[in-house]
């Protein structure tokens, strides 16, 4: 086996790119020796700010290849044999060998090919895997149309200790490479091995390979010295895997600021630091607060040690967090209500109004959902009257990404009730599948009331995800409203929730009305889930667009139905969050279509059901149920394509297995009402496990097409009776097995 050694040096690689792009080309390059018949093994890729270096071991050629292909017979089609002698590459049916089986004779390609040298493919795939790299971005530089995320400085390949030869770009490969930037002057090193070139770099190139060393040097210094300081890190992995990729050479200073910045909030503070210096937050370990230091890492060392560093970095950190003070003394001015009013003058969406015109609309249905979560209205009122007023003052102006935590802050100051407070910042909570679910009773109410109306206001605009595009996050939207309620086992029922209470809303801010009570009895809900063509495309003419809804319209039979029709179609888009979320939770996905499939709007319902179904059927009785289940379906199944199926109600029958059944069912069917009525679906599952045994006795020792017509149709009823007793629990004909 001989040693691969390729890198490939260009300007500053942004960090977040690095590691896929790393990953990236480890794949293409194993790939495509595999393909090439080349055994690669040992291959491993390093990264880092201006590099992507590729190690493998690899024979120096691939193996002579004999192939056979079994062609047509003797005597085929000349269509047949041109076809045969194409795929193979024969020029004429006589260089083919005639060989026999039970068949007959039959025509036998024996390809033969001949191996390549592994520098003769590196020379033939490598520059065509750089021309179709996969960078999120890219740009062109020179005169060709090649693309690559930054220009190209140069490209070194050695294969055995030799150079193999390609262009790419106008760079030619070679045996030298280049270290650091500054500190190593340009010098050019000339390399054999891959030893040799990593020895040489991490010397005199001032260069460490590989990002994992560098990481694990920043956060041992960086420990180091807070530790000399009496001081204590606060670690961020991912601002370390940031820093990591923004320096060749890393090198760990301790930096101080003007302690009186201390007074701004520690959000603020940490956010300075680290989303726009790149600076790791120091605490002092006594108290647990932030200290006035800071850690920043840089690329070079210093002949100063890094005080000429430190004091530039104290510098621009300083102005930075000058400009926050002054914000936070400008926006201390005002309470936090006072800023309610000026969200009138922040456009939400062009066809759903302004951030006030939403906030109206989550202050009502969080009042409707407080008391379904436990939660105190008034509060719930009061909190999403403030919820988002911090959007337009001057500190989440300037740190956008702080909104919620600096109305929080400002609330406080305020001396506003905590759960208040909490649930201003909490409610824009979970923004993401790895982000925590609020759980202050307050805060779930706002939470949930504020994505509802998102999520109904974007689908009344017609503004929903399609395939891969999602703008709004209306997924993300939807999949916090799944974890809210199951988290908190909030029973909500959404579709009268938005049916009765979200739509009325939304529709009179967009015809610029108030939502009065007659429309509000309008909207009762109904049992109608079916929407007439004439419905339909009124629906699509209108568009819910602000200038053409009528109120009068959406107050008529036919508007109620068409937004009722509309409500059934967002809650089927959280259902299928739903069910995305329980197969993530290993539950089996035909148990969650057998569940899914009697319908309902309360998520914490429809998930005990499921898991109370997964659970049964993992048992002996359940399996041995569902069997006998399924052998009474097709049956049914077979009869109903005979004709109609008997509509009589069933009784005791002539035989004793008959009887039993029967009198088996009878018992149940209480039991199963009571056990669901109560939503103890583990009692269902135990009244229904009773149906077994004389399931499989009726089926043993009863014939079902019987002769007499009587017994025939009293015994198909008794099926039909199975069936729809196992459906008012789930749907077993969704179930496998």
């Amino acid at each position: 086996m001989a040693e691969l050694l390729f890198e490939i040096l260009c300007e500053e690689i942004p960090a977040r790119m690095q590691e896929k792009a790393g990953l990236d080309l480890g794949r293409m390059v194993g790939d495509a020796l595999k393909k090439a018949g080349l055994v690669v093994e040992s291959l491993k890729v390093l990264t880092g700010p201006r590099r992507l270096v590729l190690v493998a071991e690899l024979p120096l050629r691939s193996p002579d290849i004999k192939e056979e292909r079994k062609g047509p017979r003797v005597g085929s089609p000349e269509q047949a044999l041109a076809g045969f002698m194409r795929g193979a590459g024969l020029t004429d049916i006589s260089q083919a060998e005639i060989r026999s089986d039970k068949k007959g004779d039959h025509y036998v390609a024996v390809i033969e090919k001949q191996g390549r040298d592994a520098s003769e493919v590196l020379a033939e795939i490598l520059p065509q895997i750089m021309g179709s790299f996969p960078w999120p971005k890219s740009m062109k530089s020179g005169t060709t149309s090649f693309r690559w995320v930054r220009p190209l400085q140069s490209l070194l390949c050695l294969l055995d200790g030799q150079v193999v030869d390609f262009e790419v770009n106008g760079f030619k490969t070679g045996d030298t490479t280049q270290g650091h930037r500054r500190m190593s002057k340009h010098k050019l090193f000339h390399v054999k091995q891959f030893a040799d070139y990593k020895k040489k770099l991490e010397t005199e190139g001032f260069v460490i390979l590989d990002a994992q060393d560098r990481k694990d040097l920043i956060l041992k210094d960086a420990l180091s010295a807070c530790a000399k300081a009496g001081l204590e890190l606060v670690e961020d992995k991912g601002l370390l895997d940031e820093v990591a990729g923004l320096a060749e050479w890393p090198v760990v200073i301790l930096g101080d600021m003007d302690p009186s910045f201390l007074e701004l909030p520690g959000e603020v503070i940490r956010l300075s630091m680290r989303t726009h210096q790149k600076y790791f937050a120091v605490r002092d370990p006594k108290t647990g607060n932030l200290a006035p230091n800071f850690i920043v890492v840089a690329n070079q060392a210093a002949p100063d040690g890094g005080k000429a560093i430190a004091q530039g970095n104290s510098r621009v950190l300083s102005a930075r967090l000058a400009d926050a003070q002054f914000f936070q003394s400008e926006d201390a001015k005002h309470k936090l209500g006072d800023y309610y009013d000026k969200l009138d003058g922040v456009v939400f969406h062009q066809k759903l109004g302004s951030i006030r015109d939403k906030s109206e609309r989550v202050v009502d249905l969080a009042r409707e959902l407080a008391p379904i979560v436990g939660a105190d209205p008034d509060k719930a009122e009061q909190a999403a009257r403030l919820a988002k007023c911090d959007l337009v003052t001057n500190m989440v102006v300037e740190f956008t990404s702080l909104q919620g935590q600096i109305g929080r802050l400002m609330a406080e100051r305020e001396g506003i009730d905590a759960d208040i407070c909490e649930a201003i910042e909490d409610h824009y909570k979970p923004q993401g599948p790895a982000d925590r679910v609020p759980t202050n009773s307050v805060a779930v109410a706002v939470a949930l009331a504020d994505k509802l109306d998102t999520l109904v206001g974007f689908w009344a605009i017609d503004e929903k995800p399609t395939g891969s595009k999602d703008p709004f996050a209306l997924r993300r939207a939807a999949l916090g409203v799944v974890r809210i309620i199951l988290e908190c086992s909030a029973g909500v029922k959404l579709l009268r929730i938005i049916y009765t209470k979200t739509i009325p809303a939304i529709l009179a801010d967009m015809s610029g009305v108030k939502v009065d009570e007659g429309l509000k009895d309008i909207y009762a809900i109904h049992d109608r889930n079916v929407i007439s063509d004439e419905e339909l495309s009124v629906l699509r003419e209108v568009q819910f667009n602000r200038m053409n809804v009528d109120m009068d319209f959406w107050k008529s039979e036919k508007g109620s139905n068409i937004t009722f029709a509309w409500s059934k179609g967002l809650l089927f888009f959280i259902l299928e969050r739903l069910k995305g979320y329980l197969r993530d939770q290993d539950v089996k996905h035909d148990t969650i279509d057998a569940v899914f499939a009697l319908g309902g709007d309360d998520l914490v319902d429809i998930v005990n059901r499921t898991e109370a179904l997964q659970s049964f059927l993992l048992t002996d009785e359940g399996a041995n149920l569902l069997a006998g289940y399924k052998r009474a379906a097709n049956i049914l199944k077979a009869e109903a394509q005979k004709g109609d199926l008997p509509e009589a109600t069933p009784h005791a029958g002539t035989q004793a297995e008959e009887t039993a059944l029967f009198e088996a069912i009878q018992e149940a069917k209480p039991q199963i009402e009571t056990a669901l009525a109560s939503e103890n679906y583990a009692d269902a599952m135990t009244a229904l496990s009773k149906l077994r045994t004389p399931i499989d006795n009726f089926f043993e020792k009863v014939t079902v097409n019987a002769n007499n017509a009587d017994e025939r149709e009293n015994r198909l009823a008794l099926l039909i009776q199975i069936r729809k007793t196992a459906k008012t629990i789930a749907d077993f004909d969704k179930i496998e097995g």
